[in-house]
């Protein structure tokens, strides 16, 4: 059942008290405004439960984190869209999971992103603007040393990149494939 009735409980975000700022709540899911959003109506869905990577969700879990998601986005199209739809416009969904790929709160979170032609010079400076500090969800609460990324992969400019052949993708496919195979899937 999801409500907007958010008040019976504290709600933490890793290590932070949100209560206040937690606008939807799911048996396993909540919803906040962002500390520090990217573009206007930036907001996260979270588990309830304080897991910090996505690996660590139940089943139960997954399916209402992204039900709400999808929760998100109806309310963030009414919000934003010239139509209640969420056709109406678009959205940039992303999870940074671990510090590595950008995650400042160890607390898995889905980043809820309107999107409408031209808020931002490009569609993917979205992905520069969550690695950089302004996308630093947590960066004003901390009291302490926060998680930072570290390393990178080179930047490799879409023109530089260069189409696969069907064979190579296929050598990968069958890789992951003998993976699954390990792991117990048939």
């Amino acid at each position: 059942m999801t409500s907007t009735n958010t008040e019976e409980a504290v709600i933490k975000f890793g290590p932070f008290e949100v209560t206040k700022q937690v606008f939807l709540a799911t048996p396993h899911s909540f919803g906040l405004v962002n500390l520090k959003p990217i573009i206007p109506g930036h907001i996260l869905i979270c588990p309830l439960a304080p897991h910090r990577r996505l690996t660590d969700l139940s089943s139960n879990e997954i399916t209402d984190l992204f039900s709400t998601v999808q929760v998100a986005q109806r309310l963030l199209a009414r919000a934003y869209f010239s139509k209640p739809e969420p056709e109406a416009g678009s959205f940039t969904i992303a999870v940074q999971d671990g510090a590595e790929a950008g995650q400042s709160v160890p607390h898995v979170h889905v980043h809820v992103i309107p999107r409408i032609k031209d808020d931002l010079a490009t569609p993917d400076e979205v992905y520069v603007k969550m690695a950089s500090e302004e996308g630093n969800v947590g960066g004003a609460l901390w009291d302490q040393e926060r998680p930072r990324p570290s390393g990178a992969f080179p930047r490799i400019e879409d023109a530089d990149r260069k189409p696969r052949t069907t064979e190579e993708m296929g050598e990968e496919a069958e890789k992951y494939k003998a993976i699954l195979n390990d792991m117990g899937y048939k």
